[in-house]
């Protein structure tokens, strides 16, 4: 039976705990708080500059650039973007169920990926999976030149014919409790309509719509020629993508650690209290037991 030192012990023990976790909750806080705003500040640009690009290219009979060419997708490849380290909940098991279930529907086809963060790499290597490139401890402060760097990277071999379509797999940051699990078609660049059908299909859901102006109503007035717009919007384009991706997915997994370190924290408090009782209660019957020999030896004596 365990004595009142080793309730002692064990309570002091599960306290330091508790001050670890809520001194990650508050860190976690903190970061989050810089990470929702750099996400929320990319949407507007990534919104309106892939609206922009799809405008240019509904006015062109044909377009043609080699980013737009589409084939048969035997050769896929997927950014995968997770977290850089553990103690974020179901943060990135979800992501990584994600990926799996999207790899294995294409088993058949010949698949490469970029893993971005480190829980995601370590994971994608042991299950076997071949890595075009990799990007780790780059997430805790987002930074564009990795962005235009894994852009330039899957352009590259885009272009090349090395690849048929590239996937973004991401969590996408709703609120401090909820994320989105996102598959997102980077290449080709489809027009709107189509790109909404393969993202359905791709995460079994239907899209979202957006809330603004339907694109065939928009009507930009251009100085320059569209061929000319679209060959200098794709490659930005694609950067922005993968940067709004990337502060997505930081500011997700911020608030999945934040969430975690407060369960955490209270739990440790649950256990603390619950040790407490039954500590007092040990020592209680201890105290009981101490006076019964007292009156007992008093009886005798007597």
């Amino acid at each position: 039976m365990a004595t009142l030192l080793d309730f002692r012990r064990r309570i002091r023990s599960v306290k330091n705990t508790q001050q670890i976790t809520r001194a990650m909750k508050f860190v976690a806080a903190a970061r989050l708080r810089r990470a929702q705003e750099a996400a929320i500040a990319a949407r507007p640009y990534a919104n309106e500059l892939s609206r922009l690009l799809r405008s240019i290219m509904a006015r062109i009979d044909e377009p043609e650039h080699p980013l737009l060419a589409k084939r048969p997708e035997e050769r896929i490849l997927a950014i995968v973007l997770t977290g850089e380290r553990g103690l974020a909940g179901a943060f990135n098991t979800n992501i990584l169920r994600k990926a799996h279930e999207f790899l294995r529907e294409r088993r058949d086809k010949k698949l490469s990926l970029v893993p971005v963060g480190k829980k995601g790499r370590d994971s994608l290597r042991r299950a076997g999976f071949q890595f075009a490139a990799e990007y780790v401890n780059v997430l805790a402060k987002v930074e564009f030149s990795t962005a235009r760097e894994i852009a330039g990277l899957v352009s590259d071999l885009y272009v090349k014919d090395e690849i048929d379509a590239v996937y973004l797999i991401f969590s996408e940051f709703k609120t401090v409790m909820t994320a989105n699990l996102k598959i997102d078609k980077l290449l080709p660049v489809e027009p709107e309509q189509a790109q909404r059908s393969s993202a359905e299909k791709a995460t079994g859901q239907p899209e979202e719509k957006n809330s603004g102006q339907p694109e065939s109503q928009v009507d930009y007035i251009y100085e320059q020629p569209v061929e000319k717009l679209l060959a200098a919007l794709l490659p930005k384009y694609i950067e922005a993508q993968v940067l709004r991706a990337m502060l997505e997915s930081s500011a997700a997994e911020y608030a999945a650690r934040m969430a975690a370190m407060e369960s955490a924290t209270r739990n440790a408090g649950e256990v603390i209290q619950a040790l407490t009782l039954h500590m007092n209660k040990v020592r209680q019957a201890a105290i009981t037991k101490e006076i019964i020999e007292i009156v007992s030896g008093a009886s005798h004596g007597a």
